[in-house]
């Protein structure tokens, strides 16, 4: 499985629910996590199903090289929550960049809630609800927008935001 990158039109899609839970949907989501693994510059800590090229409603995350892969589908926005612990000056002056697997050496500042409840089925189609705060709530949100045919330079846009473009192991701010 191959991940895509712009311009391709099924990275701007609304991508359809799942209807049927069977073998080749556990093919589809096993094929994504071999894809998910695969990816080493930069390390990838979620998948979309359109950045493979399917327009179906799954993602995967996978927040650190030793998490296991999680996997969401049909997943809905429950609820979320901007309330965020309070940060030292340090914390406040190192805001991370998002990047995207599907936008290779782009990166861009993107506010996202802190807190964000979620909905989803598994493979065998069980629902369950849960929230995640922090840098999960972040890849969650980052991969939920893929699904709607959203990515993260449109936040970007959107808030007003700088992106930068690696070139070598340097950041410079683009111009557009």
């Amino acid at each position: 499985m191959k991940i895509i990158t712009i311009p391709e039109k099924v990275l701007l899609q609304k991508a359809k629910p799942v209807k049927v839970f069977d073998t080749k949907l556990r093919k589809i989501v096993n094929d994504m996590k071999v894809a998910l693994n695969a990816c080493t510059d930069p390390i990838g800590v979620g998948l979309a199903a359109p950045q493979v090229g399917l327009p179906l409603r799954i993602f995967l995350i996978k927040p650190t090289a030793k998490s296991e892969i999680q996997v969401f589908i049909n997943p809905e926005v429950v609820s979320v929550d901007n309330t965020r612990p309070a940060k030292n000056k340090q914390e406040a002056d190192d805001e991370p960049l998002e990047g995207c697997l599907s936008i290779p050496k782009i990166w861009g500042p993107v506010e996202r809630a802190y807190k964000i409840t979620l909905s989803w089925s598994d493979v065998k189609g069980k629902r369950y609800t849960k929230v995640f705060e922090g840098f999960e709530a972040v890849i969650i949100q980052h991969e939920y927008d893929h699904l709607d045919g959203v990515l993260f330079t449109h936040r970007s846009a959107e808030q007003k935001a700088i992106l930068y473009e690696e070139k070598g192991k340097k950041l410079y701010e683009m111009t557009l």
